[in-house]
């Protein structure tokens, strides 16, 4: 049986593939997303939702701003716990800030966010002498740091309000509750798994090592995912209308899930998968209030930092490849002159002493005659 199952998997492997496989599952979830966004926007009214945004109150989204920066902020511990846990204390945390925040809203907003997060931060960390396998080990810990967070949020939300995700996943009330009570277990089991020995944190083989935090620190780590994740929602439930009313707790679950699904895709800024899943989820919220919500969303949470992050790294890469270089040429053309005029002043020094020489036995005799 065993001899049986490993040819399967080595024929499936070699045939299909677990990437392929993922690429498919993107495709699919992209499509069904985008179906369901237009049969949906199908009678929506525009003018609708020009009202709508005009009814947001501008201290909501004032305060839905501030908890777009507490994510933000939030988020630039990913790195900077993970540089640690690995050792690689000598980077500061302003390079893992910058990392962090760049890496994750250029590659989520272009999409495949695994190969474009990883490649911001390899160019980023190289310059302070991370290679490629301390690279991947931080991405690893950060993306851990992520699911750490999702998994613990989406197991209380979906244990205390387990209706919030039938509208989307389509599964009974009890069953989401089970869910939710498993994700709690797993977490539990994580901790107690980390507590019984170092030797079992570490992961990986053939150079490719990476130790796992301890319990205590992975508190800590957990906390980072769960504020992060608390901010985002926050900010969604500040912006979404007050009536019919819902508990930031319904709301955060939905917000995770849709969310989830977003990642799942790869589709650039998780467009029309993230909006479609919040629209089918929250039925009872008006069709261009929610779109109105989504807009304001958008534009808080993805396209201010997605501009000030190319505006970032733009302006990084003009310092290190055009104005770095122009100031060490100058700087070696400068040293080249001086120090090619310092000989020209020895030679006329030596000259104007030869002359002093020579013209001295002419004085002297002058003197005797």
């Amino acid at each position: 049986m065993h001899g049986m199952l490993t040819t399967l998997a080595r024929g499936f492997e070699k045939r299909i593939g677990w990437k392929r496989v993922g690429v498919a599952a993107s495709v699919l979830i992209i499509l069904f997303a985008v179906t369901t966004l237009v049969r949906t926007l199908r009678d929506v009214d525009t003018g609708v939702i020009l009202t709508a945004l005009t009814e947001l109150r501008p201290q909501h989204v004032g305060l839905a701003a501030l908890c777009v920066v507490g994510a933000f902020c939030t988020l630039t511990f990913y790195d900077f716990f993970a540089l640690r846990t690995i050792g690689q204390k000598h980077v500061p945390y302003r390079i893992a800030a910058l990392s962090a925040f760049t890496s994750y809203t250029i590659g989520h907003n272009v999409g495949a966010t695994m190969f474009t997060g990883g490649a911001i931060r390899f160019r980023i960390y190289t310059e302070y002498g991370l290679s490629p396998i301390d690279v991947a080990k931080i991405c690893f810990l950060s993306g851990l740091t992520f699911w750490l967070g999702n998994v613990v949020v989406l197991g209380f939300g979906m244990a205390w309000q387990p209706w919030a995700a039938s509208a989307m996943d389509l599964l009974p009330t009890p069953v989401n509750q089970l869910i939710g009570l498993g994700c709690l277990a797993g977490i539990a089991a994580y901790f107690i798994w980390l507590v019984t020995g170092k030797n079992r944190r570490e992961l990986g083989q053939n150079g490719w090592k990476v130790v796992l935090p301890s319990a205590r620190l992975t508190l800590l780590q957990v906390l980072i995912g769960v504020i992060d994740l608390g901010f985002c929602a926050m900010a969604m439930y500040l912006l979404i209308p007050a009536q019919p009313g819902i508990d930031f707790v319904s709301l955060a679950v939905v917000f995770i899930l849709a969310t989830l699904l977003g990642f799942a895709s790869h589709a650039p800024g998780s467009l029309g998968v993230f909006d479609a899943a919040m629209l089918v989820a929250l039925p009872q919220f008006g069709r261009e209030q929610m779109l109105a919500t989504l807009l304001v969303f958008r534009i808080l949470y993805f396209l201010i930092p997605f501009g000030i992050s190319i505006s970032i790294m733009g302006a990084r890469e003009l310092w290190l490849n055009v104005a770095l270089p122009w100031q060490q040429r100058r700087r070696m053309n400068e040293a080249c002159s001086a120090s090619a005029a310092v000989p020209l002043k020895s030679r006329q020094s030596v000259q104007h002493m030869n002359r002093r020489e020579q013209a001295t036995p002419i004085e002297s005799r002058r003197s005797q005659g």
